[in-house]
C-alpha cells in the first residue's frame, strides 16, 4: 500500500470528523465562484446602474474571503495534527520517518481539499444561477437570468484555491516536525497555555469594556473632526479587543470559580465534573472565543448595517428627492423641452404639476444654530401647501405676515423646540421673522446648505420685489420607481447643476437600491462564511474534549451515573461553550448596532430596529443548528 492510498485511506476513516470542516470550506469556495461569476457576469453588469462599484465590491470580498479562508484552513490543519497526535506517535514507533509521515499527511490534506474544490465548483455552478436571481430580485433589476458556466470564473477560482490548498498542505507537512515522540503520546494531557487569573486583570477585563461601550454609545461633538474618530473610535477598538480577550481569560473564570463556593451547588449531581471542564477549556481557549465573539460582532454589525440600508432605501431616496423630476427653470425653450419629455411617456402619466419660487436671503438668528446658515431659502405658504397636496404629506399652513416656519434640514436632529418663539432678522434690518414651529419633510432635492424657511404670501411678495427668485418646477407622476428610461434623458439635460443629487427620483432610488442590495448580499453570504467556520472551529474543539474525556465519562457511568446525567451535562457544557462567544458577540453589536442605527436613522429616517432583530436572529438560529449537531456527535462519542 502506497502512501497514497494510506491518505485516502485515512480520509475515508476520519471523514466524518471531517465533515464539518470539508462542507465549511466547499460553502467557502461556492461563495466565492458565485462572487467571481457576477464580476463576469456582463448581462447583469449591462442592466445596473452601478456595475464598476459591483466589480469593486465582489473583487475587495472575494480577497477577504480567500484571506479568511486561508487562516480558517491552517487553523483547522494544525487542529487536526494536534488532534492524531497519538496516531502520529504510533507511526513513529513503527519505523516511519517524519518525512514519510509528513508527505502522508500533505496527501490528506491536498486530497481533502482537490475535493472539496471539486464539488465546489460543480456546486457553484449549478446554484450560480439561483445566486445571481436572488441579487437581481434585491436589486430590482429586470435582466433575464440564463444558466452558464463562466470558464474565468472556473479558472480563477482553481487557481487561487489551488494556491491556499498547497501552501495549507505544505504548512500540515512542516508541522509534524514540531513535535517529539514523547509530546505526542502525552498530547491528551497536554492542554493549552493557560493564562493567569488575578483580581487585578478581571477588574481590568470589564473596565475596558465598558469604556469601549461609553466611547461608541457617547454623543457626537459638535464638530466631528477626524481626529476626533481616529482617536475615540481607535481607543475604543483596542479596548473592546483587550477587553473581550480578559473577559474569556480573567472574567469568566473568576465568575467559574466564585460558583464553585457554592458547595450545595457544585456537588449536586454532575455539576462538580461539568464545571471543573468547563474552567480547564475557557482558559485554553481564551484566544478562540474572543476571535469568535469579535467575529460574530463585525459580522452582525455589518450585516445589520446593510439591512438597515436596504430596509430604509425608499424612504430614504424620498428625503432626497421627493419629486419625480425636478429642475431649475430656464427659460421657457428648456422648460418646455423637460416638460415635453415627461409627458412623452404614457406609461407614467403627470399627477402633479407645481412651480417652486425660491429666494435665498442672509441674516442672523437669535439662537445659536450649528447649521450653515449664511443662505437661507425663502418659500410662500402657498407654494408649500402646493407641495403637500402634491405629495399628500404633510400639513398646510396658514402664517400670518411677520411669522416662519422652518423646515427641518436634512441629515440633522433638530426639533421644533429649538425654533419656536425666535426671530429672523434680514440683513436689509428692515424686516424681523418670528418662527412659530419648525416641520419635517423637503420640497427639493437636497443642496446644501439645506435650510428652508417658509413665509407668508405677502412677506414673500414683498422681499420678491427686492430680490429675483429663483423658479422651480417639479412633476409627480405614476409609477415613479419604474420610469428608467425617462429619467436618464431628464438627468443628461439637467445633470448636477441644479442640484447635489439627480434630478429624477427613480435614479436616486435605483442607485440606492442597487448598492444597498449588492451590501446587503456580499455581508450576507460573508457572513454565512464567517458563521459556518467559527461554528466549525467550536465543533472541532468540542470533539477533541470528547475524545480525551471519553475516559471520564465511562468511570461516571460504572460509579452509577445513568447516561440521561452524562447527556445533561454535554448539553450544559455544550450550551456554555457556543452560548458564550455568541452572547458576547451580540451585546457588542448591539453597542455598535445602537450607533450605526442612530446614525442611519439620522440619514434615512427609517426605524432599524426590525432589520436589526432579523440580522441578530438569523444569527442565532445558524447557531443552534451547530450546537444541535455538535451535542448528537460528542454524546454519540463519549456516551456509548
Amino acid at each position: 500500500m502506497t502512501l497514497f492510498d494510506l491518505a485516502k485511506k485515512n480520509i475515508q476513516g476520519n471523514f466524518s470528523n471531517y465533515s464539518v470542516y470539508f462542507l465549511s470550506m466547499v460553502f467557502s469556495i461556492i461563495i466565492y465562484f458565485t462572487f467571481v461569476s457576477l464580476q463576469y457576469n456582463e448581462k447583469i453588469q449591462q442592466s445596473i446602474l452601478l456595475s464598476n462599484t459591483m466589480n469593486f465590491l465582489f473583487m475587495a470580498s472575494s480577497l477577504l474571503l480567500l484571506l479568511f479562508v486561508a487562516v480558517f484552513i491552517l487553523y483547522s490543519n494544525s487542529f487536526f495534527t494536534r488532534n492524531r497526535k497519538r496516531e502520529v506517535g504510533l507511526y513513529s514507533l513503527l519505523g516511519l520517518k517524519k518525512k514519510t509521515i509528513g508527505k502522508m499527511l500533505f496527501y490528506e490534506n491536498f486530497l481533502m481539499g482537490m475535493l472539496a474544490l471539486v464539488v465546489g465548483i460543480i456546486f457553484g455552478t449549478l446554484l450560480s444561477k439561483l445566486f445571481t436571481m436572488i441579487l437581481v430580485k434585491l436589486m430590482g433589476s429586470s435582466a433575464e437570468i440564463e444558466f452558464g458556466i463562466s470558464i474565468e470564473a472556473v479558472g480563477q477560482t482553481i487557481l487561487v484555491f489551488l494556491i491556499i490548498i498547497i501552501i495549507t498542505s505544505i504548512q500540515g507537512y512542516r508541522l509534524i516536525y514540531r513535535f517529539k515522540l514523547v509530546e505526542l503520546f502525552h498530547a491528551a494531557k497536554k492542554g493549552e497555555l493557560t493564562p493567569k487569573v488575578s483580581i487585578g486583570s478581571t477588574v481590568l477585563g470589564l473596565l475596558l469594556l465598558v469604556v469601549s461601550y461609553w466611547l461608541i454609545l457617547r454623543s457626537f461633538p459638535e464638530k466631528l473632526t477626524e481626529g476626533y474618530i481616529f482617536a475615540n473610535y481607535g481607543i475604543a477598538l483596542v479596548s473592546m479587543v483587550i477587553g473581550t480577550h480578559l473577559f474569556f481569560s480573567s472574567v469568566v473564570i473568576s465568575l467559574l470559580k466564585l460558583y464553585k463556593r457554592n458547595k450545595g451547588r457544585y456537588y449536586k449531581g454532575t455539576n462538580l465534573i461539568g464545571t471543573s471542564q468547563l474552567l480547564h477549556r475557557i482558559q485554553g481557549n481564551a484566544r478562540t472565543f474572543t476571535m469568535i465573539a469579535l467575529l460574530s460582532a463585525v459580522t452582525i454589525s455589518l450585516f445589520g448595517a446593510a439591512y438597515s440600508g436596504y430596509y430604509g432605501n425608499e424612504k430614504n431616496s424620498f428625503e432626497m428627492v421627493p419629486f419625480s423630476y425636478s429642475h431649475q427653470s430656464k427659460g421657457d425653450e428648456f422648460d418646455d423641452q423637460i416638460e415635453g419629455l415627461i409627458q412623452a411617456d404614457k406609461e407614467h402619466p403627470i399627477t402633479a404639476k407645481v412651480e417652486l419660487p425660491i429666494v435665498e436671503v442672509e441674516g442672523q438668528l437669535t439662537f445659536t444654530f450649528s447649521y450653515e446658515a449664511t443662505a437661507m431659502k425663502l418659500l410662500p405658504e402657498k407654494a408649500y401647501n402646493e407641495v403637500v397636496k402634491a405629495l399628500q404629506t404633510g400639513e398646510f399652513v396658514s402664517l400670518s405676515e411677520d411669522e416662519a416656519i422652518a423646515i427641518k434640514p436634512r441629515l440633522t436632529e433638530y426639533n421644533s423646540s429649538l425654533f419656536k418663539g425666535e426671530q429672523l432678522h434680514l440683513s436689509d434690518e428692515m424686516h424681523e421673522l418670528t418662527f412659530v414651529d419648525m416641520l419635517e419633510g423637503s420640497v427639493l432635492p437636497f443642496d446644501y446648505p439645506d435650510f428652508y424657511i417658509i413665509v407668508s404670501d405677502e412677506f414673500f411678495t414683498e422681499i420678491a420685489n427686492d430680490i429675483k427668485p429663483k423658479l422651480y418646477k417639479v412633476y409627480e407622476v405614476e409609477g415613479e420607481k419604474s420610469t428608467a428610461v425617462t429619467s436618464e434623458k431628464i438627468n443628461q439635460l439637467v445633470g448636477k447643476e441644479d442640484f447635489q443629487v439627480y434630478p429624477s427620483f427613480y435614479t436616486e432610488y435605483k442607485e440606492g437600491k442597487e448598492g444597498n442590495a449588492l451590501t446587503l448580499f456580499i455581508f450576507g453570504f460573508l457572513g454565512l462564511v464567517f458563521l459556518a467556520a467559527t461554528g466549525s472551529i467550536i465543533y472541532f474543539k468540542q470533539l477533541t474534549e470528547a475524545n480525551e474525556t471519553k475516559t471520564s465519562y465511562e468511570i461516571l457511568r460504572k460509579i452509577g451515573v445513568n447516561k440521561r446525567a452524562v447527556r445533561n451535562t454535554i448539553h450544559m457544557q455544550t450550551l456554555f461553550i457556543f452560548g458564550l462567544p455568541l452572547t458576547v458577540g451580540i451585546v457588542h453589536s448591539s453597542v455598535i448596532l445602537n450607533f450605526i442605527s442612530n446614525f442611519i436613522s439620522d440619514l434615512i429616517g427609517a426605524n432599524v430596529i426590525v432589520p436589526i432583530v432579523t440580522a441578530m436572529a438569523a444569527f442565532i438560529v445558524i447557531y443552534i443548528g451547530y450546537y444541535i449537531l455538535t451535542v448528537h456527535t460528542y454524546n454519540k462519542i463519549a456516551n456509548k
